[in-house]
């Protein structure tokens, strides 16, 4: 167990480049099963949540290796293994799972997922889409049990835009005989990387990014050299942290538009901004102005992975703010952490109200799940004195060493071990 060591009260300046999208890399490793030859993700960053997808993959026989910061994979022979609860309890995206194999094999044998416990995140809509496309599939004392021996394509109309079901239906229709739509599609960044491979490996898939997504069948996909798109969320938490720190810096490896619902709360909370072709600079010498009201929504709205990270910004904002959670039950755990430190937020069901204080103060505080545990850190940086940010392995879910990424901006942040009794 590791814990992150931070004096608080350094703004923010000098320069840090973004990861590769973990929400992007994860889904595109379970398509890897639609191929039998070698994959190369290029720049893949080093994450707890991609190595429990590792894990899942070489359970299916699959061989799954960095090399350098390159990830090499190949699924010549797949293992049609029961996917049990030790491996899905770990990562919610190991549904995505279940669409690849059945593209490929007809059958799959998974286990519930797992993941942060933000809300309920149920997987009907997966199932419902899995079920349009004549798939059979029985809950067997929690392992899911498919039969796609009779799968064809079809026109699946989600209720939601969920990114996840979007994602495994483009999967599951990748090698069937004809056209599968998808209609009220998820729009997502994410969505457009992963058709992108698909493509790369010989796949048809169209409108990718709109509401309507066509896959069109082909028998067989080819191995490729690809390179996800960069994290969104992740820069987006450097910017925040820039602004509630009161610093400067330039972001790299950002595509602009993907987090254009951010920059533009930032520039509300009297952020300056200015965006360059694949970098975005931020300044922001003065107190945060409050947002009057902030919602989370699917994309292109303001995405509800940065719900927690903007809370930590305005708890030190010049008036009060009012955050609604429009698609998670239960995201506003990480609160108490924050009031911890001397922030004043009042939470009721899924609304936040966010009186903002002049000052933070440094606490021991502890990370319960990822976008949480960011915001605590933000936090942190931002307090005056020293913070001790204990359940780290939740921040290291989606943050390759968030501590160097800080300290190249002149964070005082280290990581250290934790004393155990």
């Amino acid at each position: 167990m590791q814990k992150l060591i931070i004096d608080g009260g350094t703004p923010l300046c000098g320069e840090v480049t973004v990861q590769t999208a973990k929400n992007a890399v994860l889904p595109i490793i379970a398509a890897c099963i639609l191929t039998d030859e070698r994959v190369v993700l290029e720049n893949c960053p080093h994450l707890k949540d991609i190595d429990a997808m590792l894990d899942i993959m070489r359970h299916l026989g699959c061989y799954a290796e960095f090399i350098g910061d390159d990830l090499h994979i190949c699924c010549n022979d797949i293992a049609l293994n029961v996917i049990n609860s030790d491996l899905t309890g770990k990562l919610r995206s190991s549904i995505f799972i279940m669409g690849a194999i059945l593209s490929r094999c007809r059958r799959a044998y998974i286990s519930h997922p797992g993941g942060c416990e933000i809300g309920l995140r149920p997987i009907d809509l997966h199932i419902a889409g899995l079920r349009g496309l004549s798939v059979k599939i029985e809950d067997d004392s929690g392992v899911l049990c498919c039969d796609g021996s009779q799968m064809r394509p079809n026109v699946i109309n989600l209720d939601f835009a969920s990114v996840g079901a979007t994602e495994n239906l483009m999967m599951a229709g990748a090698l069937l005989d004809g056209e599968t739509v998808i209609v009220n599609a998820a729009r997502e960044p994410e969505i457009v990387d992963l058709a992108c491979f698909i493509n790369a490996m010989g796949g048809h898939v169209a409108g990718a990014g709109e509401s309507v997504v066509r896959i069109e069948g082909v028998p067989h996909l080819h191995g490729c050299t690809y390179r996800p798109m960069p994290d969104r969320i992740c820069a987006g938490t450097y910017l925040a942290a820039v602004a509630a720190t009161g610093g400067e810096a330039v972001i790299h490896n950002i595509v602009p538009e993907h987090i254009f619902g951010i920059t533009e709360r930032l520039k509300k909370t009297g952020a300056k901004i200015s965006v360059g072709d694949d970098s975005v600079g931020i300044a922001a010498n003065d107190r945060p102005r409050a947002l009057h009201k902030l919602e989370t929504n699917i994309y292109p709205a303001f995405p509800t992975d940065m719900q927690p990270q903007f809370c930590a910004l305005l708890a030190r904002a010049s008036g009060s703010s009012v955050i609604v959670e429009n698609l998670f039950e239960n995201r506003f755990g990480y609160t108490s952490e924050l009031n911890k430190m001397g922030a004043a937020i009042t939470v009721k069901d899924r609304v936040a109200v966010v009186r903002g204080v002049k000052t933070l103060n440094g606490a021991v505080v502890k990370a319960c799940d990822l976008r949480g545990g960011a915001a605590l850190v933000i936090a942190a940086l931002s307090a005056a004195g020293r913070s001790v940010v204990l359940g780290v392995e939740h921040i290291d879910r989606g943050y390759e060493s968030i501590e160097d990424a800080f300290s190249a901006l002149g964070g005082k942040i280290r990581r250290e071990p934790r004393a155990t009794c």
